[in-house]
């Protein structure tokens, strides 16, 4: 099997101007590109980095929630150990940026970032607060943001998975909806390549500006917009959007409840099928 070819230069070139210490590193496998980043923040590095894992074997998801990925070795690498069959192509894409930043409140990055992952993958893709980003109201992708602060600085590590090819189902809360249902052929490199610079900006147009210059574009993606749900402590009620600190507004019959990450999940009763 051909090595693959990741759009690395491109992506620097892309960045490079804005951010000139950036750099793209692509590994063979991994834990977790999230935990990577995380690791080498806490011994100092702190350079904004992209990261990407062509295998993932202890991948991370919101509320601890596993996410794996298999794939091919890099090029100019050998697998860990020879095999006698082609390895496979890579079924999902996993990544991750590592930017130190100055945020005066970090409400709604994760929301900012859905929006950017969905705008440039395709306009069927639709966004599940507050960090999946869905198709045909199933699971495309998902979204982990962790940071830990240095001084006046706070490193994030922004994680996106995104599924490619097929995968079973089994295990999982929401059905896997894959990229190449809708865009036959899309690759990993050809969907980094999407993702990475406009992730870039983004992040730092929510550093400049917070969640607000994001907010109509969320509403406007939004995949529970008008539907009702259930949230985790048995509440239920018709969601309305996000207010300009990403809650979401669930109108209940006590009246409007604004819900953040940090205290339940919701569900929808009748998950979207568009």
């Amino acid at each position: 099997m051909n090595p693959i070819h990741w759009p690395a230069e491109a992506i620097w070139e892309a960045v490079a101007p804005r951010i000139p210490d950036f750099t793209v590193e692509i590994l063979p496998e991994l834990d977790s590109t999230n935990s990577e980043l995380m690791r080498r923040a806490r011994e100092g590095r702190l350079e904004p980095t992209l990261l990407v894992a062509q295998r993932q074997t202890a991948g991370r998801g919101r509320l601890g929630r596993d996410w794996h990925s298999e794939g091919a070795p890099a090029q100019g690498q050998a697998p860990a150990t020879p095999t006698p069959t082609p390895t496979p192509a890579l079924s999902a894409l996993t990544f991750s940026l590592g930017l130190p930043l100055s945020v005066a409140g970090w409400s709604g990055l994760s929301l900012a970032v859905g929006v950017c992952v969905a705008r440039n993958l395709h306009p069927d893709v639709r966004l599940k607060w507050p960090n999946d980003v869905w198709l045909g109201g199933r699971k495309l992708a998902g979204i982990l943001i962790e940071t830990a602060s240095f001084g006046h600085l706070r490193y994030a590590v922004i994680g996106v998975g995104v599924n490619l090819l097929p995968r079973p189902a089994s295990g999982l809360r929401t059905p896997p909806a894959w990229l190449t249902e809708v865009l036959p052929g899309m690759d990993a490199p050809q969907t980094l390549l999407r993702l990475a610079a406009p992730l870039v900006q983004t992040v730092k147009r929510f550093e400049q500006l917070g969640f607000a210059p994001f907010v109509a574009d969320f509403n406007a993606l939004d995949a529970l917009h008008g539907q009702e749900v259930s949230l985790s402590d048995g509440t239920q009620g018709v969601a309305h959007g996000v207010d300009e600190t990403g809650a979401l507004l669930v109108h209940t019959s006590d009246g409007v409840k604004k819900i953040t990450s940090s205290e339940v999940s919701v569900r929808p009763l009748n998950p979207p099928t568009t």
